[in-house]
């Protein structure tokens, strides 16, 4: 099975494509109702930040950017509305994106998208998961010419470089050919008229997993063309680096060009947590460390995590931890302090902030942080959607001087630097 090159000639992420006809006839449906649950901690993945920018703002702008794109129809769990307005910044006010409520499964999410995907001139549709937020133009391109040329659907496609074996248990059973085997990805584009029809015919009962199952009948064509590593879809914390490294394979992300001087931001943040009387782990920068005691807290008393919060508000001037989450909410009590980090790096994008680097630094006697800092550090990166090398953990003692020396307590100081990118700067 040819699926071409495992990259498009474009990798560019942000230049504007021209198609062979002008006319704007591409609806775009962003499924983004999706909880995430793979991700873990608080916040869905979808918006949380990812270079200066939300996950959803980017799979957002990416059909935005394309000549063809009439419609962008992002469906949003109704409870979610008010976070992928803000997710969205300033693409929420561009007339052609229209936002709707999601349904209890995908199948349901893409068919409240499709009711309101239809409008003069557009015929084709594109089903896309938001996310994949890196999605280059040339795929765009690639799809609408499939379809063009005569296919009923078409999907970006990698091959399988990997061997594949089926498994029973912990068991090897076979090896499967892989040579006709294909990695799936999204955006996938249909006939908008004929995708709607399809998608009102399906038994309730019936469960899809993506839309070119509809397609899967034997009498339809379905074209693939060349998928794009940067495709990939986010699904755990350490997706955020690698699509990071993807998106600025150089390591470092483009300074703004509209400065200077740039508009740069620090902000300092310190916490404080006693250790209680029950037992451990103690959980410090986002990973649980073995310890006889824990720290006494409404949520789950990460000193790190709530400093680096503090750090990143006081860069946007935008509160502190307390005002975002309140002790007085019974919501954050035992609260996992991740998706605290997690909303304070989304509001960066929100603010039109990229985080540069955060710097953390951990006072204790006990229990001991060396072991422990590259995973902390791997930890704070996923969440704030930057790299590790942006990271830095450090640990101290009070030389047995103070609560902390005496061993009652740990505190944590944080700084972390911004540069304003956006409107708000």
């Amino acid at each position: 099975m040819d699926f071409g090159p495992a990259f498009g000639d474009n990798g560019d992420m942000t230049s504007r494509t021209t198609t062979d006809s002008p006319v704007r006839r591409l609806a775009a449906v962003i499924v983004a109702a999706g909880g995430g649950t793979r991700m873990g901690d608080g916040l869905e993945k979808q918006f949380r930040n990812l270079a200066g920018r939300s996950v959803l703002a980017h799979s957002a702008a990416a059909f935005l950017d394309h000549t063809a794109t009439a419609r962008v129809v992002i469906v949003a769990a109704a409870q979610r509305r008010a976070d992928a307005i803000s997710a969205l910044s300033d693409l929420a006010s561009d007339a052609r994106v229209v936002i709707v409520d999601g349904g209890a499964r995908r199948q349901d999410s893409v068919a409240a998208g499709l009711a309101v995907a239809s409008g003069p001139a557009i015929s084709l549709v594109a089903i896309h998961d938001a996310a994949r937020p890196l999605l280059p133009q040339r795929v765009i391109c690639d799809l609408v010419a499939a379809l063009d040329a005569g296919a009923d659907a078409a999907l970006p496609v990698l091959p399988v470089f990997d061997t594949v074996k089926r498994i029973a248990g912990s068991q090897v059973e076979d090896t499967i050919e892989r040579t006709s085997l294909g990695r799936a990805q999204t955006p996938q584009m249909f006939h908008l008229a004929d995708l709607t029809a399809r998608h009102e015919a399906l038994a309730p009962d019936t469960e899809i997993t993506d839309d070119i199952r509809l397609y899967e009948d034997g009498l339809s064509r379905i074209d693939t063309v060349a998928g794009d590593e940067c495709l990939m879809k986010l699904t755990r914390p350490a997706d955020f680096t690698i699509l990071s490294a993807l998106l600025y394979p150089e390591g470092d992300p483009p300074m703004p060009d509209a400065l200077p001087p740039f508009d740069i931001r620090t902000g300092n943040g310190y916490d404080v947590h006693r250790f209680d009387d029950g037992g451990g782990p103690v959980r410090l920068g986002g990973v649980d460390i073995a310890h006889d005691r824990g720290l006494a807290a409404h949520s789950d008393g990460d000193v790190g995590l709530h400093a680096l919060c503090d750090a990143i508000f006081g860069a946007l001037a935008d509160g502190d931890i307390g005002s975002h989450f309140p002790p007085s909410d019974e919501r954050w009590k035992n609260a996992d302090s991740a998706q605290f980090l997690a909303f304070a790096a989304s509001r960066c994008a929100e603010h039109g902030a990229a985080i540069m680097h955060l710097d953390l630094t951990l006072i204790c006697e006990l229990p001991k942080i060396g072991p422990h800092r590259d995973a902390m550090r791997a930890r704070i990166a996923g969440l704030a959607g930057i790299d590790i090398s942006r990271v830095a953990v450090k640990a101290t003692t009070s030389e047995q001087l103070g609560f902390t020396g005496r061993g009652e307590g740990i505190a944590a100081q944080a700084t972390a630097t911004l540069v304003m990118t956006g409107p708000h700067r």
